[in-house]
């Protein structure tokens, strides 16, 4: 059977099409933005993809076309797809039909942190040897894919808040039928789909809805607007977490070291201790929550805190790209401020434990829909604090007033509007012993590669 995946190189759908692989399907994928890593991870695995969305693509007539939500009307082979009468599902259905069906699903929703705490999961179970399953919005770097089969049952998986597909608006995470669900945290983002909270806390009480009795909810002790949430109904059991002492919390965590590096669990009467390599209290926040969502499954507390002293982290999550010329670099898939000022305090927390008065400057190119529209206006300038140095890719399409943003930051802040011109600046500017964090959820037109290169050269 020969599915085609418009948007395949989206980091949903590109999973997607490496399950279907692995299920024996011959499978091949179109997108307009076609772009490392996950380009790369497709390829390896043989898939044949398209560049652009030519309705030639699919004249041999695939058996099912798997339409990604980045496509809509007037898209020349979504055209094509109804035009033709072929048959067609969103990326979610499909998922459901062909790979969820009977098994336990492990699902991570929130707006923030969802691919890493994903990634700290599956990596958590394997670690157990329970052999799961998993779809991870990243590549991460304990596995050699974002997904794949695995074996019964367990199956973990990033629930995305977004809407599955042009002609169905739900969103993704309602077609995934869990049993354990993480529910990180949650705060207004996707302005395109989404009119205000309300509709996003709408969503996620339809997911709290189909939680059975004998599954689990995973939040943080103190999230109004996750309360709100709860407080419409829920049917399932519920346990907390909180980074410090609260007694009426399930979960509980001491930081052992500021900058995140090595924290203490506490769960009932069993304590254990995480040194690994991530930073930041956010990842804590993260690992806690996976802890917990393994504990649901039977992994032991000391177990989970071992296998996290070997998580090596996710592609684009604070990817360290290397030193140039005593000059180190980092990706990062940070878009939206409380993303931004998290990971920046938490690198931030970690050069002012090394006491070495070392540099940070972030990098950013606000390339989602909702930055670009200008919505987090009055949040941004805080979340860039932490950093000595700003600069910004300066959008032709941008909404947000970035002389406002300038005058509010306590960063140094440059906006530009070229690639080149952003390269220019900071191999003239940076020094030996700088730390530069690029901040983007897109391809940058190559920034990453191309800078490393300018400073090595």
């Amino acid at each position: 059977m020969h599915i085609h995946i418009l948007g395949i190189c989206g980091s949903f759908m590109g999973s997607l099409a490496i399950l279907a692989k692995q299920l024996g399907y011959q499978v091949s994928g179109s997108d307009q933005h076609v772009y490392p890593p996950m380009s790369t991870q497709l390829e390896e695995q043989g898939i044949k993809l398209s560049e652009g969305y030519d309705p030639a693509h699919l004249q041999d007539k695939p058996d099912m076309i798997v339409i990604g939500n980045t496509c809509s009307r007037e898209n020349p082979a979504v055209e094509y797809v109804l035009n033709e009468g072929l048959p067609y599902c969103s990326g979610p259905q499909w998922l459901a039909e062909h790979v969820l069906q009977g098994r336990w699903v492990l699902a991570v929703a929130g707006t923030h942190g969802k691919t890493t705490t994903t990634s700290m999961l599956s990596w958590i179970l394997e670690y157990a040897d329970l052999k799961p399953g998993f779809l991870i919005g990243g590549v991460p770097m304990n596995f050699d894919a974002s997904a794949r089969l695995g074996e019964q049952p367990y199956f973990v998986i990033e629930a995305d808040e977004y809407d599955s597909a042009f002609f169905d608006k739900r969103s993704k995470f309602i077609h995934y039928m869990p049993r354990t669900v993480i529910m990180g945290n949650l705060e207004f983002d996707h302005a395109d789909i989404f009119p205000n909270l309300g509709a996003i806390q709408t969503q996620f009480h339809h997911l709290v809805k189909i939680i059975p009795q004998n599954g689990l909810i995973i939040s943080p002790a103190e999230n109004a607007n996750l309360a709100a949430v709860f407080e419409k109904g829920s049917w399932a059991p519920h346990e907390t977490f909180v980074v410090g002492e609260d007694a009426r919390s399930d979960w509980q965590v001491s930081l052992l070291q500021e900058d995140g590096s090595s924290f203490q669990v506490k769960h009932e009467n069993q304590t254990a201790e995480v040194n690994w390599s991530l930073l930041g209290q956010h990842n804590v926040q993260n690992a806690i929550a996976a802890i917990a969502a393994a504990a649901h499954v039977g992994v032991s507390l000391q177990q989970s805190c071992d296998a996290l002293a070997e998580f090596s982290g996710v592609k684009r999550r604070m990817e360290a790209l290397g030193n140039f010329k005593g000059v180190c670099v980092y990706d990062d898939f940070a878009h939206h401020p409380t993303a931004i000022k998290t990971t920046l305090d938490g690198k931030r927390a970690a050069l002012e434990a090394n006491a070495l008065g070392e540099r940070l400057i972030a990098v950013i190119e606000a390339r989602s829909n909702t930055m670009k529209m200008g919505y987090h206006q009055h949040t941004m300038a805080d979340s860039l604090n932490a950093a000595n140095s700003v600069y910004w890719y300066k959008n032709a399409d941008t909404k947000l007033d970035l002389d406002a943003i300038a005058s509010s930051c306590d960063s140094d802040f440059k906006a530009l509007e070229s690639v080149d011109a952003l390269i220019e600046a900071l191999v003239k500017e940076s020094q030996p012993g700088d730390h530069i964090v690029i901040m983007s959820n897109g391809g940058f037109e190559g920034f990453h590669q191309r800078l490393c290169k300018a400073l090595q050269d």
